[in-house]
């Protein structure tokens, strides 16, 4: 059986004697006795024999700097090894040394000679980790991986898999229930010459030998904990990712991740091996796994370039073709702009530029390529997610003057920027796309018929509203006016009645602002959907608390002056949002278009119309063939009025309503500086309900001769709610009213409200809004609109 684990350990992770000690306790805690290990040059003993290179190709003394590098590898051998074993090691580095003195002092080396002085720092980590462990009592033995990997010359090594399997095979079958520590970085022609990997390449080594193999899982440790969403050294809330597909984390890879790397991912797509990418220093913690599959969108991760080349050109062949040349020649672009049928831009990092360059150089008869131009100038920025489009229209939007478009595949979104701006916009990316999402807690008071409708019509609309917000609005309470139900978990809205009935408490303001003030959210709205005058004195506290409120109670709107005065003064204070379209015309944009007016610089003259469902649907019916009172005894029975008749008939809702829309147009009046006509006749007002229903027909002689009235005139009558502010006088009145047969007060459907709005711009023709004024869905919709707003109004700064 093939081994399940590859262990790769970095340069960082084997840094100094305490490295390799905290190393082999992660083997010993982490693995089996079969896991495979790759290694790379402790330290930075690579660049450091670079340097040996350097100093004897400008005749520079070397000497003592070779010395500094053996001192480094001998310390590590007394600091971790017994005698005996140290001895061994000793001896083994002396010869090593000899060696090195030799290779750097020909005054001529080929290219293996280089590689095989180039190579030393693997095979010390190898042989030094391998004895350290079986000083532990643990079989294991170091290996060249010149003796398994054999590759083809080329730019780049080119992998013989088949024999390099059968190689690798072989060497496990002779070393089984071992550990085998394998050198990184290097591997060999065929007839054993060292070649190196390059950049990169014990990372390379690990999976391309974890492929061949037939290994279940490659972990890299290095001095990070894993991927995370940007770049934890210039991201402050960058945050890990748990897992990642691999098709994503090689987009991530090509477009400047500074953890992955592209050539590492390759051996992966070929073999069903799953890669974590694990912190050395802290084993314990998360890391992230890349699956060779993913079945979902992912957190979305944000990367850059500070500096990229963008290859511009005019071309008379096919785009497409060319771009298909230049992927099949493996210098595919990082991201490509069409401008029109002839031009293409490209960008490159560096070290592809220049081969993309000659590349194009050579395909410009092909593909008639011509007025090639190369900028500098600019950096990438990008976005790295299977779910990308869903991020595309924030992306966009964040981008300034002097950005490309962005460029969009199945994985990423793409833009460049100049190179000083590339940071910032790093940032507002994360910020608005991968930061975490917004949480905006629901508290919703009322649970009643309108109450029920909007968590109805929540249910259905939340996951849109999620998407489109790119947040999470979220139902955290439920209050009827006895018990509560507050979840920082979140209420299930598919089973809210049930876990209500069954988890509701009794309820005080006390109990209930701390309950909301512990919730763990970021902005917290409450829905008051109740008639409650008791709740409309709390608003203070709410908004003291930092609680968005959205009314379709009227009391707040229509209160005092003062209080309303202090609730509009507590929102300037604070970034806080109260909104109550639903107070007045239920679903009708009513404050919409008022707020409309004002912000086009037109100004409200006067505002009129039906603003109660029930006294239109009442005056509409009421012809003179049926008594008044019979008429609204008829309403009563089929839901249309309130319990008690009273409630529509005194016309102190419309007034409320009058009052609501008044204050919105900027105008102070408090509820008594509205005239009130009400159709209940003072001596039945205060008796009980039972008594006003047994003498309803006292109200059937003064309707009767209105109507008369209207008729000799032509016309009809309506119960009409008006506010005219024309020639610097006021005027407000809630009365009845004979109106003209052709008035849009006199042909409504039954139960509509109507709007008439006169304005500086809408004289002649006044401004008409019509349609249900009432109703629970329609009240509930208006609600949810509310709520909408104020979320999109939260997160229009974030």
């Amino acid at each position: 059986m093939a081994p399940s684990h590859l262990h790769k350990f970095g340069g960082s992770s084997l840094a100094d004697a305490d490295c390799y000690r905290r190393v082999a306790h992660i083997l010993l805690t982490h693995g089996h006795s079969d896991d495979l290990v790759v290694v790379s040059a402790a330290g930075k003993t690579t660049n450091f024999l670079y340097k040996l290179l350097e100093l004897t190709d400008s005749n520079q003394l070397w000497q003592e700097e070779l010395q500094v590098l053996i001192s480094y590898q001998q310390n590590l051998i007394e600091q971790l090894l017994s005698s005996d074993t140290a001895r061994d090691l000793r001896e083994r580095l002396s010869t090593d040394k000899a060696q090195l003195i030799s290779l750097l002092g020909l005054e001529v080396r080929n290219t293996y000679e280089v590689n095989q002085l180039v190579s030393f720092g693997e095979r010390w980590s190898a042989r030094l980790l391998a004895a350290l462990l079986r000083e532990q009592g643990v079989a294991a033995s170091h290996v060249d991986a010149t003796s398994l990997l054999v590759a083809d010359e080329g730019a780049v090594p080119q992998i013989r898999k088949e024999e390099s399997r059968s190689r690798i095979q072989a060497c496990l079958a002779n070393h089984a229930n071992e550990r085998l520590v394998i050198t990184g970085f290097i591997c060999a022609n065929e007839v054993g010459d060292t070649l190196l990997l390059g950049r990169n390449g014990s990372d390379f080594s690990a999976t391309l030998i974890a492929a061949l193999a037939g290994i279940e899982r490659c972990t890299i440790w290095t001095d990070v904990e894993g991927v995370f969403n940007a770049d934890p050294n210039k991201i402050n809330d960058a945050t890990l990712l748990s897992s990642l597909s691999l098709e994503e984390a090689d987009r991530l890879a090509r477009l400047g991740s500074p953890v992955l790397h592209s050539r590492t991912l390759q051996p992966l797509f070929d073999a069903d091996v799953s890669l974590a990418v694990r912190s050395s220093y802290a084993s314990h913690t998360d890391f992230t796994l890349i699956a060779p599959q993913s079945s979902s969108a992912s957190a979305p991760v944000v990367t850059n370039l500070p500096q990229v080349v963008l290859i511009s050109l005019k071309l008379s062949g096919s785009a497409d073709e060319l771009l298909n040349e230049l992927s099949n020649q493996g210098v595919t672009p990082l991201a490509n702009w069409k401008q029109g049928q002839d031009a293409l831009s490209l960008a490159y990092t560096h070290e592809l530029a220049e081969q993309a360059r000659s590349l194009l150089t050579g395909l410009s008869d092909s593909f008639a390529v011509q007025q090639v131009k190369v900028s500098e100038d600019y950096g990438l920025v990008a976005l790295v997610s299977s779910g990308a489009n869903l991020y595309r229209r924030s992306f966009a939007r964040l981008l300034s003057r002097g950005a490309l478009p962005v460029y969009q595949d199945r994985l990423s979104l793409v833009t460049l920027v100049p190179r000083r701006a590339v940071n910032l916009l790093t940032q507002k990316v994360h910020r608005r796309c991968a930061g975490p999402r917004k949480r905006i807690g629901v508290v919703l008071l009322g649970t009643g018929n309108i109450g029920q409708s909007w968590v109805d019509l929540f249910r259905r609309s939340v996951k849109q509203l999620n998407s489109e917000l790119e947040a999470s609005v979220e139902l955290l309470g439920l209050l009827s006016s006895r018990k509560a139900l507050i979840s920082d978990e979140g209420i299930d809205v598919d089973n809210w009645q049930q876990a209500f009935e069954q988890n509701a408490q009794p309820w005080g303001y006390p109990a209930l602002f701390e309950q909301l003030g512990a919730l763990k959210c970021d902005e917290l709205v409450a829905l008051d959907i109740s008639a409650s005058a008791g709740l409309t004195l709390h608003y203070p506290e709410f908004f003291a608390r930092g609680i968005h409120m959205v009314s379709a109670n009227k009391l707040a709107g229509s209160g005092p002056l003062a209080f309303y005065r202090d609730l509009k003064r507590q929102l300037g204070f604070r970034r806080l949002f109260w909104r109550y379209n639903a107070s007045c015309g239920a679903g009708l944009p009513v404050q919409h278009a008022l707020n409309d007016l004002h912000n086009s610089g037109d100004r409200v003259e006067a505002i009129g119309g039906i603003f109660s469902g029930t006294l239109c649907w009442l005056f509409e019916q009421y012809d003179g063939s049926k008594p008044f009172g019979e008429l609204v005894l008829e309403a009563k029975g089929l839901g249309i009025t309130e319990p008690d008749p009273r409630d529509d008939l005194s016309g102190r809702d419309m007034q409320r309503k009058l009052l609501i829309l008044a204050r919105e147009i900027g105008l102070e009046l408090e509820l008594e500086d509205i005239e009130l006509d009400s159709l209940v006749p003072d001596n039945l007002a205060q008796v009980s309900l039972n008594e006003f229903l047994s003498r309803i027909d006292e109200l059937d002689q003064p309707l009767a001769e209105a109507l008369d009235e209207a008729k000799a005139e032509g016309k009809v009558i309506r119960y009409v709610a008006q506010l005219d502010q024309q020639d610097g006088k006021l005027k407000a009145r809630v009365a009845l009213e004979q109106v003209a047969a052709d008035h849009p007060y006199a042909n409504l459907t039954p139960g509509d409200n109507v709007f008439v709005i006169r304005s500086a711009f809408y004289q002649n023709n006044p401004l008409i809004i019509r349609g249900p004024g009432a109703g629970r869905e329609v009240t509930a919709a208006a609600v949810q609109s509310d709520l909408a707003h104020i979320c999109r109004d939260l997160l229009q700064e974030q």
